[in-house]
């Protein structure tokens, strides 16, 4: 995330490395923002301490425009009732809060016209900066071509893009695919069917490439019988209805599993009412894994394992980078775009279990 800079010249960014608080922070208090008076003296101190090291000069020109902003960055989630967004809100509205920003939400109800349209309103309030919360609906990334014009600061979180004036924010699904296969192996468990991601959503073919890759470094055979495809779908939660039909249909091929890998919470949750309702213990008798580590996971009985996205951070993050761009001193152009990964994170709860200790039944199949 490192800027291009004039010769000499530093920047807000220069200013949080040397410090060591983010660009967030450091701007609040070399803009002398009303949050300022909650940030501890010695805070300030060191920021002033490490502005003054670097000879950090915030430009005139710059700071002339800016006194007519209005400190509004528009917020355009795509499905609202999706429990994916909720921790990425609350992570954005924190540090949007503490940035001395407020936010303009938009719900675009997973339909693209509704997207574009809400982008025009957004635009035509003089939002200075965007954040997009995607899903699979965000295919036609053209539809940001007007921020692109007005260089606008803009953040997708949720898809991993090639553009060079947009910024991105995503999980590294390959690394949590294979996380979550590592897990069931690591139980001793090697008959493991699949419930894979439907094919129009962009995060599907890249997890399954990372527990494809794992399987094969450690040798375990995937048995296409024992692998589901979810049907597309629009609706977040609809993935409940997919686990649950998924079970129906691996049961009715007979095939034996000891674990299920779902696409995402919603999904393992499905497939774990499916397996309860006929009578399969869980994890008694079946693991189940998940991904995305949403609100309910952890409330299920029994609470579902899952791969953690770090979505409060993925949504602090957006800010920091949108914060810094309207901070900067740098024309537009100037500064580096943001392309990141986030480490995905394995968190064991009670839905999975060694392979061992399951008692074998009929419903499951025979060796």
């Amino acid at each position: 995330m490192n800027a291009k800079k004039k010769k000499g010249a530093s920047t807000i960014r220069d200013v949080a490395a040397e410090s060591g608080f983010s660009p967030a922070t450091v701007s609040i208090v070399l803009n002398n923002a009303p949050l300022s008076r909650y940030i501890q003296a010695t805070t300030k101190e060191r920021i002033v301490k490490a502005a003054r090291k670097l000879g950090y000069q915030p430009n005139q020109l710059a700071r002339s425009l800016r006194s007519r902003r209005n400190n509004t960055i528009g917020l355009v989630v795509f499905d609202i009732t999706d429990p994916y967004c909720t921790p990425i809100l609350r992570g954005i509205e924190n540090s949007l809060y503490q940035s001395s920003y407020v936010s303009i939400l938009a719900d675009a109800h997973n339909e693209l016209t509704r997207f574009e349209r809400y982008l025009e309103m957004l635009l035509e309030r003089r939002v200075e900066a965007m954040i997009v919360v995607a899903n699979w609906t965000l295919v036609d990334i053209n539809l940001l071509a007007d921020l692109e014009k007005r260089n606008i600061p803009t953040v997708v979180i949720g898809r991993e893009l090639e553009k060079d004036t947009i910024n991105s924010i995503m999980v590294d699904n390959e690394s949590g695919g294979r996380i979550a296969l590592q897990h069931l192996y690591s139980l001793q468990h090697r008959k493991i069917a699949f419930v894979r991601g439907p094919s129009m959503v962009v995060d599907s073919p890249i997890r399954w490439a990372g527990i494809n890759s794992y399987a094969q470094t450690v040798g375990l055979p995937i048995d296409p019988k024992l692998v589901i495809e979810l049907p597309d779908r629009k609706e977040p939660n609809s993935g409940f209805e997919g686990g649950y039909r998924a079970v129906e249909e691996l049961l009715r091929r007979k095939k034996p599993f000891s674990a299920v890998l779902a696409f995402d919470d919603m999904t393992a949750l499905g497939v774990m009412r499916g397996l309860t309702e006929r009578g399969i213990r869980v994890p008694d008798q079946c693991s189940v894994i998940g991904f995305d580590d949403v609100a309910p996971a952890a409330l299920a009985i029994p609470a579902l394992t899952t791969v953690r996205q770090p979505m409060e951070a993925m949504g602090s993050l957006a800010v920091e980078i949108v914060v810094e761009s309207l901070s900067s001193d740098l024309r537009p152009g100037e500064i580096s775009v943001v392309h990141r990964k986030m480490a995905p994170e394995l968190v064991v709860r009670e839905s999975t279990r060694a392979a061992g200790t399951i008692r074998a039944t009929p419903a499951l199949g025979d060796d």
